[in-house]
């Protein structure tokens, strides 16, 4: 591979796979930055074992979220090619021939999530219908060739993969002495299948079983926004012409929406396609479920904090919605938390972290001592008790057990009290605690919610609620405490309970009371027929209704609005109250912020201004706005455009730039040398010129000629 360019640059070649090595341990990254710490290789494992329950976690909801999508494709695959597995010579069948069954798969502006949909489809393809899949993309198919090369390569990749390596000289011939065409394919198709025919019957039998006798050829376009009309034209009707001697089936990923097919394809080339439109699950949803499972839940002790779990959801919302992203951030905050706090050993399961609280040596009890939390639940105990637990290791390991102990029931008690609240809030107008349960998380996690203007109106909306509603929101509060794995909701279960019962032996009495109201009422204004009777005693009922006591369904409701408020009251305290909360919770969002929300425009600032950031050597340390002539020629150029104004003279630009360059010359240079040098310092100027003109800091003036305008940070 060639590295020959005009300036000096950086060129990445990537090893194969089965090169690649590791250099170094992941544990030792661990050890590194916690030398002086104990029990490193413990947190490392704990770490590692903890993100694998939440990957196989993950894994499973996704595979759970694109069941359905899948099997309706399966059941679309099975129906596409019935006619060409039966060998019908209908004269229907043959008018439909020249169709290709295609899946219009709308899957949403997640694009970074495309790639893991697409691979599940293709195994759950391979597993079910065929193993002859291919994958293309826009970026290797620029025209109608390199469709074609591509295609054949990953076809015959698969008939190697998924049958045997017997014939291997015989298959894996180069893609350039093959003729790349729709005929090779057909060719190609025809040999395997017959091959497939005469194979064993005990090897028939395995394949069949998962396999048709003629699989179909499954063509999936993973950005068919990306491909050039011409390039999907004259694919789609070279397909039509063989489809009655290769069974097609083409799978369309959409971002957008399905109208983009009747945008890139005129009317005579998407008559040739039988579409039939799937829809994937909406990244939003797919992200609250991701959120319900991981965080929601008392199942992992990790946890996030309100500042890094809003990051991580803005990032979702405001940049890319992708689901994989955020898991990746989430992966980023579990390695950072373990990384950076010597506590996190204690972040695993109760059973464990007891077992590991009583080996703690006395180093890891003066962490304790030192968290902020335990500092404050120290400052309310007694005097004896503050001496024993600043002093004493064995009383404070006791304390630290009980401690997580109340932590870990607060979380099983918080998640039931948040979703009982989200029952009530999340069907009221204009949502003021939030439609999503994040939201409504977010707020708890933040400050004490019952003290917020949204809570109170809230409970000012509820308490208008009809009684269908409130019975059927009390009804799910207690399917959420009887599934709860809380043990302090048994009286909370009663109570709702009794409630639920006071609610339907009211229906028969405000019947009755009802009608007698409105018959006696009806009574007296037939009594009075003049004017000024009728007047008074309309307003007399005015003043009755305004002035009227609760009837017993308002005073019932108001009851059922307070017992739920007293529940938020009492479990729904935020977490950075909670004693020891340091060793779950990853509260650093400044650091999550920094390594996914990239700051460009400062990082090439810093790497101009001060070299020694990034590259560590000694040499380029400077003090203040001096200039070191050992930093690269880009950043004296860089730092002596920042002293010009909006036009910078070239020629004066150059003559600094020699100065400081040559600045440790001494003054015996003779002058033969001194020319050479000149011409080298020129290059070197002209070089650094260009590279900040490539960034965009300066470009070429019209005003005059041996000038350059500055385009950032203004004139001085």
């Amino acid at each position: 591979m060639s590295t020959c360019s005009v300036s000096k640059g950086c060129f990445v070649f990537k090893p194969s796979p089965k090169k690649r090595k590791l250099s170094q341990k992941t544990v030792n990254y661990f050890r590194e930055r916690n030398n002086a710490s104990e029990d490193t290789d413990l947190r490392f494992v704990t770490c590692q074992s903890l993100w694998n329950q939440i990957k196989s976690e993950t894994e499973q909801i996704q595979e759970d979220l694109n069941k359905q999508l899948f099997d309706n494709l399966v059941s679309f695959l099975r129906r596409s090619h019935s006619e060409f597995q039966e060998k019908t010579t209908e004269w229907t069948c043959q008018m439909k021939s020249r169709e290709i069954p295609t899946a219009a798969l709308v899957l949403g502006v997640n694009v970074t999530d495309h790639d893991l949909t697409f691979r599940s489809l293709s195994e759950v393809l391979q597993n079910n219908i065929t193993p002859y899949i291919a994958l293309l993309e826009a970026k290797d198919c620029p025209g109608i060739k390199n469709l074609m090369q591509k295609l054949m390569g990953q076809l015959m990749n698969c008939y190697i993969d998924v049958d045997s390596l017997e014939d291997e000289d015989h298959v894996q011939v180069s893609q350039n002495r093959i003729r790349c065409s729709m005929t090779s394919i057909i060719s190609w198709y025809q040999n395997i299948t017959k091959k497939t025919d005469s194979e064993t019957p005990s090897k028939k039998r395995t394949s069949s079983s998962r396999h048709w006798q003629s699989p179909p050829v499954v063509v999936i376009f993973k950005d068919m926004e990306s491909f050039t009309t011409k390039v999907l034209q004259d694919f789609i009707v070279i397909s039509s012409q063989h489809i009655h001697e290769l069974p097609l089936v083409l799978v369309f990923g959409i971002a957008t929406s399905p109208m983009i097919i009747h945008s890139l394809l005129p009317h005579s080339v998407s008559s040739l396609l039988c579409i039939e439109l799937f829809q994937s699950l909406s990244c939003k949803e797919h992200l609250s479920t991701i959120i319900d499972k991981l965080l929601l839940t008392a199942q992992f002790p990790f946890k996030l904090g309100e500042k890094v779990l809003q990051v991580l959801i803005n990032i979702f919302l405001y940049h890319d919605f992708s689901v994989q992203n955020f898991i990746k951030g989430f992966q980023l905050c579990i390695v950072e938390h373990f990384y950076s706090q010597p506590l996190s050993v204690l972040c695993c399961p109760l059973v464990d972290a007891k077992k590991r609280v009583n080996s703690l040596s006395h180093d890891q009890c003066e962490n304790i001592r030192r968290l902020p939390s335990f500092r404050r639940y120290v400052e309310n105990q007694v005097s004896e008790k503050q001496i024993l637990l600043l002093t004493a290791d064995n009383f404070l390991k006791e304390i630290t057990q009980k401690l997580l102990e109340d932590l870990h029931v607060y979380h099983e008690n918080y998640v039931s009290v948040l979703r009982c609240l989200h029952v009530f809030t999340s069907s009221l107008p204009k949502y003021p605690l939030g439609k999503q349960i994040r939201e409504l998380h977010c707020s708890c996690l933040e400050n004490q919610v019952w003290e917020t203007e949204e809570y109170e109106s809230s409970l000012q909306l509820a308490r208008m609620l009809n009684k269908s509603d409130l019975v059927t929101m009390l009804q799910q509060c207690v399917e959420i405490f009887v599934s709860s794995s809380g043990k302090e909701f048994d009286k909370a279960i009663e109570k709702l309970k009794e409630f639920l019962t006071q609610f339907q032996e009211l229906e028969v009495a405000e019947a009755f009371q009802e009608r007698d109201g409105s018959v006696s009422a009806q009574k007296e204004l037939q009594k009075k027929t003049d004017l000024y009777h009728l007047q008074k005693t309309l307003l007399e009922l005015k003043e009755s209704r305004r002035s009227k006591k609760l009837t017993k369904f308002e005073m019932l409701r108001f009851e059922v609005v307070d017992y739920i408020d007293s529940l938020v009251r009492t479990y729904l305290v935020p977490a950075d109250h909670k004693t020891l909360h340091e060793i779950m919770y990853f509260n650093t969002a400044s650091v999550l912020r920094g390594h996914l929300n990239a700051a460009p425009r400062v990082a090439l600032h810093t790497a101009l201004n001060n070299p020694y950031c990034y590259l560590k050597n000694q040499a380029l340390k400077s003090d203040g706005g001096n200039i070191s002539n050992k930093a690269p020629d880009i950043c004296i150029a860089y730092k002596l455009h920042l002293e010009c104004g909006r036009l910078i003279n070239l020629v004066d630009w150059l003559e600094a730039f020699s100065t400081v360059v040559t600045a440790v010359e001494g003054p015996n240079a003779d002058a033969a040398s001194s020319d050479q040098v000149d011409d080298i310092i020129h290059a070197r100027f002209i070089r650094a010129v260009s590279e900040l003109e490539l960034l965009g800091f300066i470009k070429p003036s019209k005003q005059k000629t041996d000038h350059v305008a500055r385009l950032t940070w203004g004139g001085c």
